[in-house]
């Protein structure tokens, strides 16, 4: 009976077998072209702006446009130090700052940034703010949303070759291996996956913020912060679809030589 969970959870990895991503050297799922992506993106911003309350013209939101102007000069670099100086291309920047309670932050595809006015106690200052707005849009160039798309079909079809090899069973014995296939791809592919993308974001925000010029080594006091503020209270790392605090500041604490490398290098172009 066990092969027919490994036929949903082989099928997702495929995920693993697509071309490689030049920011992240490494293979990735993407069945969603940025020319589909952009646009539909884009409006769901320009709806959410008219939604809810932006605020402008304050020191916090000219700090957000001035940090997230310093990110997006560090991504245009890196790209071409990588030797993809058009893999920027159809991008366009927005830096917004939000009335909300909420902590958090996030850049859609295309570079569409939203910050929410309740992370900023937790920034701080323009270190802080830069380790946030490094890793959201290091999501974006990273093409995180849409492998998370193309993954969400994947891990679809698996769920029908599990219906379709099991079908000559009972409807009992059907529904038994959905779950298993439900939770073995959940715990099994899809929050690890997930979790990569978190660490990918991290890696990569950490060198953006170093290129433009922020001392990485804050961007562990952020996460810090962000773990006090959450008093401690999180699930097991293999059930979140986040590297617990501990690993993701252990990770950025041994990638801070390699930021500080690749950063001197980038600009040190001419």
């Amino acid at each position: 009976m066990k092969k027919y969970l490994l036929i949903g959870i082989g099928t997702i990895g495929l995920i693993y077998s697509c071309a490689t991503n030049p920011m992240t050297g490494k293979k990735e799922l993407n069945f969603v072209s940025n020319s589909e992506l952009f646009p539909s993106s884009f409006q769901q911003y320009g709806t959410f702006l008219k939604e809810n309350k932006v605020i402008t013209g304050t020191a916090d939101a000219k700090r957000v446009e001035l940090v997230g102007s310093k990110i997006r000069a560090a991504a245009e670099k890196y790209a071409i130090y990588l030797g993809q100086p058009q893999y920027l291309n159809g991008y366009q920047w927005e830096y917004k700052l939000v009335d909300s309670k909420e902590v958090n932050a996030w850049c859609m595809p295309g570079g569409k940034i939203v910050v929410y006015s309740g992370i900023l106690p937790i920034t701080k200052d323009e270190a802080g703010l830069a380790t946030v707005l490094g890793h959201e849009v290091s999501h974006a160039l990273a093409n995180h949303g849409a492998q998370r798309m193309s993954a969400s079909q994947i891990e679809q079809l698996g769920a029908v070759g599990v219906a379709v090899a099991t079908g000559g069973q009972s409807a009992e014995k059907q529904q038994m291996w959905q779950q298993y296939y439900g939770i073995g791809s959940q715990l099994g592919v899809m929050l690890p996956f997930s979790r990569s993308h978190e660490s990918e974001a991290d890696k990569i925000g950490l060198t953006l913020m170093t290129i433009a010029g922020y001392n990485p080594e804050d961007a562990i006091l952020f996460w810090q912060r962000m773990a006090s503020q959450s008093g401690g209270q999180s699930q097991p790392e293999f059930m979140s679809t986040h590297p617990s605090d501990a690993t993701r500041m252990a990770n950025l604490k041994a990638l801070i030589p390699q930021a500080r490398e690749i950063a001197a290098k980038v600009n040190a172009i001419k």
